[in-house]
């Protein structure tokens, strides 16, 4: 009576046990994807070689990286000027300021060519990422859409300087990592249909992994641009062991800790650690065929104590590294003094204390309507995305605790591996730019919240409109945020009113 009951999943269903797959919408995903990777080409290179000093030199720290760049091009791909020692990170970013230069000359455009691209890629792997960690490509799109309208984004990926890199290859190696996982969980989902992940204690070999191989490689070339790129090399490495680990867990494998530390352990350590290493050290070819790049033979010259079976090239190379650490950790505010723009850890989730990049005013700047314009360019998180982040965290952080939802603990594990390894050095110089790379995870936990708001399926369809209103409420505020500050990212002239207008805290005053 009354028809047959509802299908229910059974208890051996891959689906039920290993997940949904990534979403079917595969045309639609990729025409959103490359809409709003069209915006933010646009957004981005709108005018990118507008501000320079004086006209023609560089601003803020582009002043260490463009000449560079420059120089790299004149002398064979390394920098060698015994004036100039001042190489205090490796070399890839600089060599892809270097291929922008190289097309477009030394002009604004062309140092900032290659952040600008680097950049709108990000928005393109955002998308994409957001949309495969929420099964949603209408969630994916919106993730587009806030990181276009970042302003700390938006700055960073209109400069010559590094961020914007390292930004790129860390995005790149999460969206691979997500990657990896649906591939491991779809092997496993087949060996669940076919009743054999009891078969061996252990669990069955998953043969080559690709995407897990790109994760190391998209890493060491991000610790080739910045060694901070090793946060998340050691951050992903753990979580991929742990998606393997609970993959084999879920597919009813007897010892799946053990399964992962015998059949994954050993290829994760290649992949993200010997892959890793090869793929740091490939940026530094031209330096080990140069005759003249900074310590290539420091080992002869210094006369130091050469180390058996070790070529003396490599032993070169960790003079290099061994300066540009001492570098590194001479840079404190006890020791080279407080930077007017420097910031702590604790201010960066929410934008509290951003950077003046650009300051220019008087007859000069004109365009404003007035007699004293002001043109400026001004690194600062659009609010509208920034403010509520401590929210957007802590809700997340209840969800991976009490709910172990995988997608919020790997955009925490993202969002921390930029932020807490800055807390325990508390005296180094440190600034809100260091914040590039953790806005995409930022972003993430916005859409993964948003989502919550959205509400799921099933729900009623009242619901589902009230939320659909606050999230458009959401991201409209994001957006008008954005444009609201446009003319403090992009150096427009404006008024004295305006600019004391732009400034909405006392804490992005000097």
């Amino acid at each position: 009576m009354g028809g047959a009951p509802p299908l229910r999943h059974r208890v051996d269903d891959p689906v039920t046990l290993l997940g949904p797959p990534p979403p079917a919408d595969r045309l639609r995903g990729w025409l959103v994807t490359l809409v709003v990777t069209a915006v933010a080409a646009l957004v981005r290179f709108t005018e990118l070689g507008r501000i320079t000093e004086g006209g023609h030199t560089p601003v803020f720290d582009e002043k260490h990286y463009v000449p560079q760049a420059w120089q790299m091009l004149r002398n064979g791909g390394v920098e060698d000027n015994p004036g100039y020692w001042l190489v205090v990170h490796p070399p890839l970013g600089k060599q892809l300021i270097a291929i922008g230069e190289a097309m477009f000359g030394y002009t604004g455009f062309g140092w900032r060519f290659a952040a600008a691209t680097c950049g709108v890629l990000t928005v393109l792997l955002v998308v994409r990422a957001a949309r495969r960690l929420t099964r949603s490509t209408l969630l994916g799109g919106l993730a587009g859409v806030l990181l276009i309208c970042d302003g700390l984004s938006h700055v960073q990926s209109r400069m010559g300087m590094l961020d914007a890199f390292l930004a790129l290859f860390v995005v790149a190696a999460f969206a691979t990592l997500l990657v990896d996982r649906d591939d491991v969980r779809a092997r496993m989902a087949r060996v669940v249909a076919e009743s054999r992940a009891a078969d061996f204690e252990h669990g069955p070999r998953l043969g080559v992994r690709w995407w897990r191989l790109a994760t190391g490689v998209l890493l060491g070339l991000g610790c080739a641009v910045k060694w901070s790129g090793v946060y998340w090399l050691v951050a992903f490495a753990a979580l991929l062991v742990i998606w393997d680990a609970t993959a084999r867990r879920a597919a009813g494998v007897p010892r799946p800790w053990a399964g992962m530390l015998r059949r994954d352990l050993l290829p994760a350590a290649w992949a993200l650690g010997g892959a890793a290493a090869i793929a740091y050290l490939l940026p530094w070819a031209p330096w080990f065929a140069s005759e003249t790049g900074y310590d290539r033979y420091a080992v002869e010259t210094e006369g130091l104590q050469p180390w058996p079976l070790v070529p003396q090239a490599l032993q070169g190379l960790f003079v290099y590294a061994d300066r540009v650490l001492e570098f590194h950790s001479g840079l404190t505010t006890q020791g080279q003094g407080a930077h007017p723009w420097e910031s702590k850890p604790w201010t960066w989730p929410m934008g509290l204390r951003p950077m003046l990049y650009h300051y220019q005013s008087g007859p000069e700047i004109i365009g404003c309507g007035s007699d004293d314009c002001i043109s400026a360019v001004m690194l600062i998180g659009t609010p509208a995305l920034w403010w509520p982040a401590l929210a957007v965290l802590g809700f997340g952080l209840w969800r991976a605790v009490t709910r172990r939802d995988w997608r919020w603990s790997a955009v925490l594990v993202g969002y921390g591996a930029g932020v807490l390894p800055w807390f325990v050095n508390i005296d180094r110089q440190m600034y809100f730019f260091y914040m590039t790379p953790v806005v995409p995870f930022l972003v993430a936990g916005t859409v993964l919240a948003m989502g919550e708001v959205l509400g799921r399926r099933g729900m009623t369809r009242e619901r589902r409109q009230t939320g659909l209103i606050v999230v458009g409420l959401w991201v409209g505020a994001v957006v008008a945020n954005f444009l609201w500050l446009w003319p403090i990212l992009n150096g427009l002239p404006i008024t004295q009113e305006m600019w004391d207008m732009q400034l909405w805290l006392p804490s992005w005053r000097q």
